[in-house]
Order: C-alpha cells, then sequence, then structure tokens
C-alpha cells in the first residue's frame, strides 16, 4: 500500500488500524501484568496451588504454537483470517478463565489464551508491514512499545482494586470484552484494503507446527524445572537441547550462527530479551529482601525503566535511520550493561537503594532503543511471502530468551542464596547476555528499512 512519506499514523488513513492495534496489544500487556498480580487470590479460591506455576508457564509455552500457525497462515495469503482467529482464541480463553469454577479449568482457559496471545502478535505485525510505508514503522513500533509501558505503571494496581471490590473474575472477563472493542476497530478499517500477497508461500505447515510444540514443551520444561530438585539442572539442560533442535526450523537459517542480516536482527532479539527480562524479576526482590520495601513500592523500583523506555522508543521512531543500526547497537547495548552493572554494584555493596532504581532507569533506555528496532529491521528485511515467518520467529527468539534465562537465574540464584551471592550472580550472568549481543549486533546490516 503506497503513501506519501508525509502521511503520520495519526492520519485519517491509519488512524483507526493504530488506535485498534496499540489497544490490542495495551490489553494483552495489561492482562499479563494483571495475571500476576490476582493469580494468588485466584489460587487461594480455587485450591490451585499445586498447578500455579503451570498457570503462568502453559500461556507462554502454548504462544509459541500461536506465532508459528499466524505465521505461516499469514504468508499464505491475507492477515484477517489470522488475526481474527487469534483474536478469538485470545478472548475465548480469558472467558474460560473467568468463568472457571477450578484451577484445571483455568489453566485450560490460559492455555487457549496463550495460543491467541502469540498469534495475536505476529498478526499485527503482518498488518503493519502490509498497511503501513517502511518509512512509518518506526514510529507504530515505538506506539506499541508505550501500550506496553503503561499497563506497567497501573496493570498491577488496577488489577488489585479489581480483584478487592469487585471480583477477581473482571480481570479475565473485563480484558476480554474490551478486547473485542479494540479488534472491531481494527477489522473494521482493514476490510478492502490489499492484505494479501501475490506470491503466496507454499511450503509444508506440519513440520514447523511439529516443532513449535517442541520448542513449547521445552518451554514448559524450563518453567517447571526448578520443582524438580536435584534433577532441576538434568531438566534445564535436556529442556535448552530440545529448544535448541526444534527452533532451528522457526528461525532463519544461520540465527545460531549469528549470520549478518535478518539472522543477527532474531539472534539478538533473543539475547536482550533473555538479559532484561531474566534480571528485571530480582530488581523488586531485592528491594524487598535487603531494602524492606514493599511490594507495591518495590514494583514502583521498575517505573523509571518503563518510562525510559516508552521514551527512548519515540526517539528511535524518529530518528532511528538518522542515527543507524550501528550507534543503536552500541548505545543500547551500553546503557542495558551499565544498568546491569549498576544493580551488580548495588547487590554486592549494599549501596542505597535509590542507585539500583535510578540505574535501572538506563535498562529502559536502551531497550526502548534496540527492542523496536529490532521489529522494524525484520520487516524490512521481510517480503510478502514471509513476513508471517520472519515476525513469528522474531517472538520466539523472544520468548525462548527470556523462558531460558528466568530458569536458568532461578537455579543460580538458588544454589547461591545461602552464600549472599545470588542477586550478584544473576545480575552477572545478565551483563554477559547483554555484551554477547553486540555480537550479532554488530552484524546487522542495513535492509533499507526507511524505504519499504
Amino acid at each position: 500500500m503506497s503513501v506519501g512519506t508525509d502521511t503520520g499514523i495519526w492520519s485519517a488513513r491509519y488512524v483507526w488500524v493504530t488506535i485498534g492495534a496499540i489497544a490490542l496489544i495495551f490489553l494483552a500487556a495489561m492482562q499479563s501484568l494483571a495475571v500476576t498480580t490476582v493469580m494468588p487470590v485466584v489460587s487461594a479460591d480455587l485450591n490451585g496451588d499445586r498447578l500455579y506455576a503451570v498457570a503462568f508457564a502453559g500461556t507462554l509455552a502454548t504462544s509459541v504454537i500461536g506465532m508459528v500457525v499466524v505465521g505461516a497462515w499469514c504468508d499464505r495469503g491475507g492477515v484477517l483470517a489470522p488475526l481474527s482467529t487469534a483474536v478469538a482464541l485470545f478472548v475465548v480463553g480469558l472467558v474460560i478463565a473467568g468463568l472457571a469454577l477450578t484451577m484445571p479449568v483455568l489453566v485450560a482457559g490460559r492455555l487457549v489464551q496463550g495460543l491467541g496471545t502469540g498469534g495475536q502478535t505476529v498478526a499485527l505485525y503482518v498488518v503493519v508491514a502490509r498497511v503501513y510505508p517502511g518509512i512509518l514503522h518506526g514510529r507504530v513500533f515505538a506506539a506499541f512499545s508505550a501500550a506496553w509501558v503503561v499497563p506497567s505503571l497501573i496493570g498491577p494496581f488496577l488489577a488489585g482494586a479489581v480483584a478487592e471490590f469487585l471480583h477477581w473474575r473482571w480481570v479475565f472477563l473485563g480484558v476480554a470484552g474490551l478486547t473485542v472493542a479494540a479488534f472491531v476497530m481494527v477489522v473494521s478499517r482493514l476490510y478492502g484494503l490489499p492484505l494479501h500477497t501475490d506470491q503466496p508461500a507454499t511450503g509444508r505447515i506440519a513440520p514447523r507446527v511439529a516443532c513449535a510444540v517442541a520448542v513449547a514443551v521445552g518451554a514448559l520444561g524450563l518453567s517447571l524445572a526448578g520443582e524438580l530438585g536435584a534433577w532441576s539442572w538434568a531438566a534445564v539442560a535436556a529442556s535448552i537441547l530440545l529448544i535448541g533442535l526444534a527452533a532451528r526450523p522457526l528461525l532463519p537459517r544461520g540465527t545460531l550462527r549469528a549470520g549478518r542480516g535478518l539472522p543477527s536482527v532474531v539472534l539478538m532479539r533473543g539475547l536482550i530479551a533473555g538479559a532484561l527480562f531474566g534480571a528485571e524479576i530480582y530488581v523488586p526482590y531485592l528491594l524487598i529482601a535487603e531494602d524492606g520495601f514493599s511490594p507495591t513500592f518495590a514494583g514502583l523500583g521498575l517505573t523509571a525503566a518503563a518510562l525510559a523506555w516508552a521514551v527512548a522508543a519515540d526517539v528511535q521512531g524518529r530518528f532511528g535511520d538518522r542515527i543507524g543500526n550501528t550507534r543503536i547497537t552500541l548505545v543500547g547495548t551500553a546503557l542495558l550493561v551499565a544498568a546491569l552493572g549498576f544493580a551488580l554494584v548495588t547487590a554486592l555493596l549494599g549501596l542505597h537503594p535509590a542507585v539500583l532504581i535510578a540505574g535501572w532507569g538506563l535498562a529502559g533506555a536502551g531497550m526502548g532503543l534496540m527492542y523496536p528496532r529490532l521489529t522494524v529491521l525484520t520487516l524490512a528485511y521481510s517480503t510478502p511471502q514471509n513476513q508471517g515467518f520472519n515476525s513469528s520467529a522474531l517472538s520466539i527468539s523472544d520468548s525462548v530468551g527470556s523462558a531460558s534465562s528466568i530458569a536458568v537465574m532461578g537455579l543460580v540464584f538458588t544454589a547461591f542464596a545461602g552464600t549472599g551471592a545470588g542477586f550478584p550472580a544473576v545480575f552477572a550472568i545478565a551483563a554477559l547476555l547483554a555484551l554477547g549481543a553486540l555480537v550479532p549486533g554488530l552484524r546487522l546490516g542495513h535492509a533499507h528499512e526507511a524505504g519499504r
């Protein structure tokens, strides 16, 4: 769809697609954070302690399957049917969870929801590729980043209020209703647009779905490895091996070798996701354990990073092409490593918590530069025949990188907890991952992303 370069994402041509897509991203993020807040209440109400971890891990696992199926579906034609199916699965999963009378039923709803969450993300990336010109992609993904940031500021508080004054069920059912409204905004504007590809992909889907299921099993194994006691490390090793073997057909050729161009884009995304999300869960933990913060104020310790992420994403969206991929890699990685360094030194020396909170803001700034830029590059390296495959590959790398690092860091933290070295150890591992991202980060190349 061609359009003049002076047209913005909020112009009459795009405004309802933009609002609807941002709303879908916002609601998915809001629901994810809200569930983290209310799940203890849900578990107590449904006597579901034994399935508590599965309620989280299962959603992440099935999202990989949704990513692959929807990505392949988009590459074989239009985007309306796969997007509609993904949103429907997301809503159905929420309704099942919201109406569940037992914990197994709620977990089943979460599994269905995961299929929709993964597919919805990939489908929206393809919508961006086929509706907006390349010069606007950075702006769109900056807006998507902001849609993830706002829920981190208000989501936990709002979810707690809903659970306290209404009922935890409305955390699921309320988002389901709002998602339907957001989807109507998007789909009503997408009908009639040229969203199909003239040369659809023709490769077999079944082998890729089988690989996605294997990756999902590996991701589930990683999430539950900590429950296996002496066998935990063996379970992590087996799960990572399974994920590595099964994920290869789902990623661009050369990804694990940091091949120049798209393979490095996908690999870098997994490394920086692993570095940030693996370490981030220990920031409020450190504030609570060492500085006596309440859970509410410990969560606010991440606010600076969330705001910095939004600001940096906007800078990338406006000036990313001018800054260039190499500078974005160097600056973004330096900011992320610096933040992890502040966290490491704070944990080692017992510095004032303000050092940790302020320093962690640098992590948000670094990720705000790099994260949406990698999505822009993915679409710039794609053709209509592989936009779905490449978008799903990016999301899979993101999920696998996060799940793997969280599992490994969790075991390391447990192993060193009695010595007082647990927090420094996880921040050190994250810093090494962030430094490792420089290898693919300096091989991103340039795909003339503004010209697509």
